[in-house]
Protein backbone atom coordinates (compact mmCIF):
# COMPACT_ATOMS: atom_id res chain seq x y z
CA UNK A 1 0.00 0.00 0.00
CA UNK A 2 3.01 2.48 1.04
CA UNK A 3 4.94 1.50 -2.37
CA UNK A 4 1.33 2.28 -4.44
CA UNK A 5 0.90 5.78 -2.78
CA UNK A 6 4.30 6.72 -2.87
CA UNK A 7 4.24 5.38 -6.74
CA UNK A 8 0.94 7.62 -6.92
CA UNK A 9 2.70 10.95 -5.71
CA UNK A 10 5.35 10.63 -7.26
CA UNK A 11 3.45 10.05 -10.98
CA UNK A 12 1.03 13.23 -9.57
CA UNK A 13 4.83 15.68 -9.26
CA UNK A 14 5.71 14.15 -12.28
CA UNK A 15 2.37 15.33 -14.50
CA UNK A 16 2.10 18.59 -12.00
CA UNK A 17 5.75 19.62 -13.37
CA UNK A 18 5.26 18.59 -17.33
CA UNK A 19 2.25 20.71 -17.24
CA UNK A 20 4.03 23.57 -15.50
CA UNK A 21 6.60 23.01 -18.44
CA UNK A 22 4.07 23.36 -21.09
CA UNK A 23 2.66 26.24 -19.62
CA UNK A 24 5.82 28.19 -19.89
CA UNK A 25 6.82 26.55 -22.87
CA UNK A 26 7.89 28.55 -26.05
CA UNK A 27 5.07 29.19 -28.07
CA UNK A 28 5.14 30.24 -31.83
CA UNK A 29 2.35 31.21 -35.04
CA UNK A 30 3.64 32.07 -38.18
CA UNK A 31 2.27 33.05 -41.39
CA UNK A 32 4.05 33.52 -44.38
CA UNK A 33 2.35 34.47 -47.96
CA UNK A 34 4.55 35.30 -51.04
CA UNK A 35 3.94 35.69 -54.52
CA UNK A 36 6.07 36.16 -57.63
CA UNK A 37 5.44 36.86 -61.20
CA UNK A 38 7.38 37.18 -64.65
CA UNK A 39 7.04 37.43 -68.04
CA UNK A 40 4.70 40.16 -69.14
CA UNK A 41 4.29 41.43 -65.37
CA UNK A 42 7.20 41.22 -63.49
CA UNK A 43 6.07 41.53 -59.64
CA UNK A 44 7.28 40.47 -56.21
CA UNK A 45 4.90 40.10 -53.19
CA UNK A 46 5.34 38.85 -49.38
CA UNK A 47 4.08 39.07 -46.24
CA UNK A 48 5.04 37.79 -42.63
CA UNK A 49 3.11 38.16 -39.54
CA UNK A 50 4.53 36.20 -36.77
CA UNK A 51 4.43 36.00 -33.36
CA UNK A 52 6.33 34.67 -30.12
CA UNK A 53 5.42 33.67 -26.53
CA UNK A 54 7.34 33.19 -23.55
CA UNK A 55 6.28 32.53 -19.80
CA UNK A 56 7.82 32.67 -16.67
CA UNK A 57 4.87 31.21 -13.69
CA UNK A 58 3.34 35.03 -13.41
CA UNK A 59 5.49 36.66 -16.17
CA UNK A 60 4.35 36.04 -20.02
CA UNK A 61 6.72 38.07 -23.13
CA UNK A 62 5.65 38.54 -26.57
CA UNK A 63 7.12 39.60 -29.99
CA UNK A 64 5.20 40.45 -32.24
CA UNK A 65 6.59 41.65 -35.79
CA UNK A 66 4.31 42.20 -38.90
CA UNK A 67 5.54 42.98 -42.21
CA UNK A 68 4.45 43.60 -46.47
CA UNK A 69 6.76 44.48 -49.20
CA UNK A 70 6.18 44.43 -52.75
CA UNK A 71 7.72 45.17 -55.98
CA UNK A 72 6.51 45.76 -59.49
CA UNK A 73 8.92 45.67 -62.49
CA UNK A 74 11.69 45.77 -59.93
CA UNK A 75 10.22 49.47 -58.34
CA UNK A 76 9.14 49.23 -54.82
CA UNK A 77 5.35 49.84 -54.05
CA UNK A 78 5.72 48.62 -50.47
CA UNK A 79 7.45 48.74 -47.60
CA UNK A 80 6.08 48.43 -44.36
CA UNK A 81 6.37 46.73 -40.93
CA UNK A 82 5.60 46.84 -37.38
CA UNK A 83 7.38 45.39 -33.93
CA UNK A 84 5.96 45.15 -31.02
CA UNK A 85 6.85 43.65 -27.54
CA UNK A 86 4.65 43.53 -24.82
CA UNK A 87 5.26 42.02 -21.17
CA UNK A 88 2.30 40.60 -18.97
CA UNK A 89 2.48 40.66 -15.28
CA UNK A 90 -0.67 37.74 -14.32
CA UNK A 91 -2.41 38.96 -11.30
CA UNK A 92 -5.34 36.61 -11.76
CA UNK A 93 -6.11 33.93 -14.67
CA UNK A 94 -8.08 36.65 -16.16
CA UNK A 95 -6.01 40.29 -15.11
CA UNK A 96 -2.66 41.23 -15.81
CA UNK A 97 -0.58 44.33 -16.10
CA UNK A 98 1.47 45.24 -19.20
CA UNK A 99 4.11 46.85 -20.24
CA UNK A 100 4.01 47.96 -24.30
CA UNK A 101 6.77 48.94 -26.87
CA UNK A 102 5.99 49.47 -30.38
CA UNK A 103 7.72 50.12 -33.61
CA UNK A 104 5.92 51.22 -36.59
CA UNK A 105 7.69 51.87 -40.25
CA UNK A 106 5.28 52.87 -43.46
CA UNK A 107 6.95 55.10 -46.05
CA UNK A 108 4.22 54.83 -48.46
CA UNK A 109 2.06 56.17 -45.39
CA UNK A 110 4.41 59.28 -45.22
CA UNK A 111 6.03 57.93 -41.71
CA UNK A 112 9.66 57.24 -41.53
CA UNK A 113 9.20 56.18 -38.24
CA UNK A 114 6.53 55.81 -35.29
CA UNK A 115 7.51 55.10 -32.02
CA UNK A 116 4.97 54.54 -28.73
CA UNK A 117 5.51 52.96 -25.34
CA UNK A 118 4.24 52.80 -21.87
CA UNK A 119 2.28 50.97 -19.19
CA UNK A 120 -1.52 49.46 -19.44
CA UNK A 121 -3.38 46.19 -18.20
CA UNK A 122 -5.56 43.37 -19.69
CA UNK A 123 -8.58 41.26 -19.13
CA UNK A 124 -9.39 38.26 -20.05
CA UNK A 125 -13.33 38.90 -20.61
CA UNK A 126 -14.34 35.49 -22.17
CA UNK A 127 -12.54 32.26 -22.26
CA UNK A 128 -14.71 29.43 -23.18
CA UNK A 129 -13.46 25.73 -24.98
CA UNK A 130 -14.93 28.00 -28.56
CA UNK A 131 -14.58 31.50 -27.50
CA UNK A 132 -11.96 33.98 -26.92
CA UNK A 133 -12.18 37.62 -25.59
CA UNK A 134 -9.43 39.63 -24.51
CA UNK A 135 -9.18 43.36 -24.21
CA UNK A 136 -6.57 45.71 -22.72
CA UNK A 137 -5.51 49.32 -22.85
CA UNK A 138 -2.16 51.54 -22.49
CA UNK A 139 -1.06 54.90 -21.70
CA UNK A 140 1.61 55.70 -24.20
CA UNK A 141 4.25 58.09 -24.95
CA UNK A 142 4.19 58.86 -29.03
CA UNK A 143 7.25 59.98 -31.67
CA UNK A 144 5.86 60.08 -35.40
CA UNK A 145 8.85 61.28 -38.01
CA UNK A 146 7.95 62.15 -41.14
CA UNK A 147 9.32 60.41 -44.33
CA UNK A 148 8.81 63.63 -46.57
CA UNK A 149 9.78 66.67 -44.11
CA UNK A 150 11.72 64.75 -41.54
CA UNK A 151 9.91 66.84 -38.59
CA UNK A 152 8.82 64.75 -35.53
CA UNK A 153 6.02 64.98 -33.26
CA UNK A 154 5.93 63.51 -29.88
CA UNK A 155 2.61 63.24 -27.99
CA UNK A 156 0.79 61.76 -25.14
CA UNK A 157 -1.10 58.55 -26.32
CA UNK A 158 -3.47 55.80 -25.64
CA UNK A 159 -4.01 52.27 -27.00
CA UNK A 160 -7.58 50.14 -26.65
CA UNK A 161 -7.41 46.70 -28.56
CA UNK A 162 -9.75 43.51 -28.46
CA UNK A 163 -8.80 40.56 -29.47
CA UNK A 164 -11.59 37.85 -30.15
CA UNK A 165 -11.09 33.94 -31.68
CA UNK A 166 -13.51 31.35 -32.34
CA UNK A 167 -13.25 28.07 -33.18
CA UNK A 168 -16.04 27.06 -35.33
CA UNK A 169 -15.48 23.33 -35.99
CA UNK A 170 -12.28 21.14 -34.67
CA UNK A 171 -10.12 22.17 -37.91
CA UNK A 172 -11.63 25.76 -38.69
CA UNK A 173 -10.98 29.16 -36.92
CA UNK A 174 -12.17 32.30 -36.94
CA UNK A 175 -10.53 35.65 -35.41
CA UNK A 176 -10.60 39.06 -35.17
CA UNK A 177 -8.48 41.62 -34.05
CA UNK A 178 -9.01 45.68 -33.54
CA UNK A 179 -6.87 48.65 -32.18
CA UNK A 180 -7.26 52.00 -32.19
CA UNK A 181 -4.18 54.19 -31.29
CA UNK A 182 -4.37 58.11 -30.72
CA UNK A 183 -3.05 60.99 -29.12
CA UNK A 184 -4.40 62.68 -25.54
CA UNK A 185 -3.37 66.37 -26.84
CA UNK A 186 -4.78 66.41 -30.74
CA UNK A 187 -8.04 64.03 -30.88
CA UNK A 188 -8.10 64.15 -34.65
CA UNK A 189 -5.00 62.53 -34.90
CA UNK A 190 -5.37 58.76 -34.59
CA UNK A 191 -4.54 55.24 -36.20
CA UNK A 192 -6.97 52.97 -36.55
CA UNK A 193 -6.42 48.77 -37.39
CA UNK A 194 -8.45 45.95 -37.79
CA UNK A 195 -7.41 41.96 -39.36
CA UNK A 196 -9.96 39.63 -40.33
CA UNK A 197 -8.71 36.12 -40.48
CA UNK A 198 -10.14 32.37 -41.27
CA UNK A 199 -7.53 29.55 -40.66
CA UNK A 200 -8.20 25.46 -41.56
CA UNK A 201 -5.54 23.10 -39.68
CA UNK A 202 -4.06 20.96 -42.12
CA UNK A 203 -1.92 19.47 -39.65
CA UNK A 204 -0.82 19.38 -36.52
CA UNK A 205 1.51 22.42 -37.19
CA UNK A 206 0.24 23.90 -40.02
CA UNK A 207 -2.70 25.52 -41.22
CA UNK A 208 -3.84 27.45 -44.42
CA UNK A 209 -5.34 30.81 -43.75
CA UNK A 210 -6.75 33.83 -45.54
CA UNK A 211 -6.72 37.26 -43.91
CA UNK A 212 -7.62 40.83 -44.23
CA UNK A 213 -6.23 44.03 -42.94
CA UNK A 214 -6.86 47.45 -42.77
CA UNK A 215 -4.53 50.24 -41.54
CA UNK A 216 -6.25 53.86 -41.44
CA UNK A 217 -4.58 56.85 -40.47
CA UNK A 218 -7.35 59.71 -39.59
CA UNK A 219 -4.37 62.68 -40.37
CA UNK A 220 -2.50 60.74 -43.55
CA UNK A 221 0.44 61.95 -44.74
CA UNK A 222 0.13 60.47 -47.79
CA UNK A 223 -2.88 61.05 -50.18
CA UNK A 224 -4.95 58.36 -48.92
CA UNK A 225 -6.41 57.50 -45.16
CA UNK A 226 -6.37 53.57 -45.93
CA UNK A 227 -4.23 50.97 -46.69
CA UNK A 228 -5.98 47.40 -47.18
CA UNK A 229 -4.29 43.81 -47.45
CA UNK A 230 -5.75 40.85 -48.26
CA UNK A 231 -3.50 37.79 -48.33
CA UNK A 232 -3.44 33.85 -48.49
CA UNK A 233 -1.04 32.80 -45.91
CA UNK A 234 0.39 29.45 -45.12
CA UNK A 235 0.62 29.36 -40.91
CA UNK A 236 2.88 27.08 -39.05
CA UNK A 237 2.28 26.84 -35.37
CA UNK A 238 5.13 25.28 -32.72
Amino acid sequence: MKKILLTSLVASAFALSAQAADANALVTHTEMGYIQTDGNTKTKTFNLDAKAKKAWDKHVGTLKIDGQYAQNDDIETKNKYIIEANYDYMISTKFSFNYLAGYKSDRYAGFAYQTYTGPGAKYQAVKTDNHNLSVDGNILYSSDKSYVTKDTNNYSSYRVQAIYAWQIVENLKFSQEASLRGSFENTDNYFAYSKTALTSKISDIFSAGVSYKVDYVNKPLAPKNTDSTLTFNLIMDY
